[in-house]
């Protein structure tokens, strides 16, 4: 069986490990193994962060959403039971962006929510 040669294949695994710690402070951005081991720490905080971003954001709509429906003297969780039993299907992204642009029409639905819930 023929000896197989695998430099190639290590060259290019280390230049793509380095090139995704350009800008990485001291060894970290020229030392296979301390930018190895940085770009994996990074790769799994940069998975994380993925997850995290649409918890804020949700969070964030539901700031926005309790805030107007608060100065419609209903409280949040209130609103969303009303619109569960008006049958009424907006998802918080939608319902925070009507409440940031469009008070009047996100009013008319905090009507239609408390007449389901009498």
């Amino acid at each position: 069986m023929p000896r197989v040669r695998r430099g190639h294949h290590k060259v290019e695994r280390r230049k793509r490990i380095l090139k995704l710690a350009e800008g990485y402070f001291g060894a970290k951005h020229h030392l296979y193994r301390s930018a190895k081991e940085q770009v994996e720490r990074s790769l799994n905080f940069a998975f994380a962060g993925r997850k995290v971003k649409k918890l804020d954001y949700r969070r964030l709509w539901i700031i926005r959403i309790n805030a107007l429906c608060h100065q419609n003297d209903i409280s949040y969780s209130r609103f969303m039971d009303g619109l569960k039993k008006a049958k009424i299907e907006l998802d918080r992204k939608v319902l925070a962006q009507m409440a940031v642009s469009d008070p009047a029409t996100f009013a008319s639905l905090v009507t239609r929510a408390k007449q389901a819930l009498a």
